[in-house]
């Protein structure tokens, strides 16, 4: 077998193999999934791993389900919603003044079950007008800047993350880029989890070694802390909470769901050009706005956050080669059976954020290739200014807007991500600037990696 192929069925591999390749999946995930509950608790609300992790699992095995198990897509933590978390936690009039956290997380989780719903109005647009008129709106010049600015957003946290202990960073990245070029067989399509593990032994022996990282306040702390994972119980239901509904949770949670929309068509664009499928045709956009946003309705139900399609899994995917979706559907496995394990949710939690870091390095730039390599193989035209305006836009939008934007709508506040503000820009400027140089149909090829072609 030539590894050097991409493996569309894992299967051939052997089941060992295809185990191990789902474990190097739930790792990619597993930093910034367990991320978001870490920085949601830390504005004041109860928001818990373990419902994180199980709702992780369940909402990418909903969406497999709903996009007739063909995308290798994981659907992790949205980074997108912490603006809402963070307004609710602050929230302290009407019904909220005096509300214990446990309650405002309830209605917080209800406004993201009303954002997951709209995305069901989208689908519906979609499977109405249908997926090639909407895509019309999406050509090459629109899809390839954004695809690029979902990695270069992300390249900040990975560079923050690796700072804290640049030495632990270099090994992971290091080991990656050494098996990734020189590993032969198996070691070549597991760089990532051979990344992780033979950093985190070298981050045991550092800390072995008295080695200290800057904390939060400036004081020196230990390299690894294992007060969480000794004091949890080795099993554990995930703490389940229903969720409330109150209009103005909803007024600031559901807009949200405008910005995640936009960031789910790119990240669809993404992994349909990663793995070279027509996954916006077949099995369609509508399944996938349905299986995304019913999978955030069904976390947040129960107290879990918003979900959304993760990059860093798309990362891997590039990476190692192995496009079967049966992977990721094993490492969804992997995060549900965590969720009743809170030691080894804590043991993984352990991992320093330097290795998330040096690991990001690769999986951030792979996403931003991908859609450099989107524009070429289109032979997106920059020498036309019609295109250069489109796509110097939406690449200041998305980088620039860093916090987002915030405006005031009935009294409401809402924060459109740098993401959503790029796309939006893009297709606007796309819709209304003359001279458009891109017709449908023309580059089925080319289309087709994008995610579309005409018919």
């Amino acid at each position: 077998m030539h590894f050097n192929e991409p493996i569309r069925d894992a299967r051939k591999l052997g089941v060992p193999k295809m185990l191990i390749l789902g474990i190097q999946h739930m790792f990619a995930m597993f930093g910034a999934t367990i991320l978001v509950p870490i920085l949601v608790q830390q504005y004041g609300l109860p928001l818990n791993i373990q419902t994180t992790l199980f709702f992780a699992g369940i909402g990418t095995l909903f969406f497999h389900v709903c996009s007739k198990l063909q995308i290798p897509a994981f659907l992790g933590s949205s980074f997108a919603f912490l603006g809402g978390f963070s307004t609710m936690a602050s929230l302290d009039t009407g019904i909220y003044a005096g509300m214990s956290p446990q309650d405002k997380l309830a209605y917080a989780c209800g406004g993201v079950v009303v954002a997951g719903l709209m995305y069901l109005i989208l689908a519906l647009v979609v499977k109405v007008v249908g997926v090639k008129k909407v895509m019309r709106f999406l050509p090459p010049a629109v899809t390839g800047p954004i695809i690029v600015c979902i990695g270069l957003t992300l390249a900040p946290t990975a560079v923050n993350n690796a700072s804290t202990c640049w030495p632990l960073a270099l090994i992971a990245l290091g080991t990656i880029i050494i098996f990734n070029i020189w590993g032969k067989g198996m070691l070549k399509i597991i760089p990532i989890l051979l990344g992780v593990v033979i950093s985190y032994a070298a981050a045991l022996i550092m800390n072995a070694m008295g080695v200290t990282v800057m904390g939060a306040d400036g004081a020196a702390v230990p390299l690894m802390d294992f007060t969480a994972v000794s004091q949890a119980s080795w099993i554990g239901l995930p703490p389940f909470q229903i969720a409330k509904f109150d209009i103005t949770a909803i007024l600031v949670m559901a807009p949200i769901a405008l910005a995640t929309m936009m960031e789910h068509i790119g990240d669809m664009s993404a992994i349909s050009a990663t793995v070279g499928e027509n996954f916006i045709e077949k099995p369609g956009l509508h399944r996938t706005l349905i299986g995304d946003g019913l999978a955030t309705s069904l976390s947040a139900m129960f107290g879990g956050p918003a979900n959304t399609t993760y990059g860093e899994n798309t990362g891997v995917l590039v990476l190692s080669g192995v496009h079967d979706p049966r992977v990721i559907r094993l490492a969804a496995l992997y995060a549900i059976v965590l969720g009743f394990f809170p030691k080894m949710a804590d043991l993984i939690g352990s991992i320093p954020s330097a290795i998330v870091g040096g690991v990001s390095f690769i999986l951030y730039g792979m996403i931003s290739a991908i859609g450099i390599r989107n524009m070429v193989e289109n032979q997106v035209d920059f020498t036309n200014s019609r295109n250069l305006i489109i796509a110097a836009v939406i690449l200041v939008c998305g980088l620039g807007f860093s916090g987002g934007l915030t405006f005031t709508v009935a009294g409401t506040s809402i924060t459109l991500t740098g993401l959503a503000i790029a796309a939006l820009a893009g297709i606007l400027l796309n819709a209304i600037l003359p001279g458009n140089d891109y017709e449908f149909g023309v580059n089925p090829e080319g289309d087709q990696n994008r995610g579309i072609h005409a018919a």
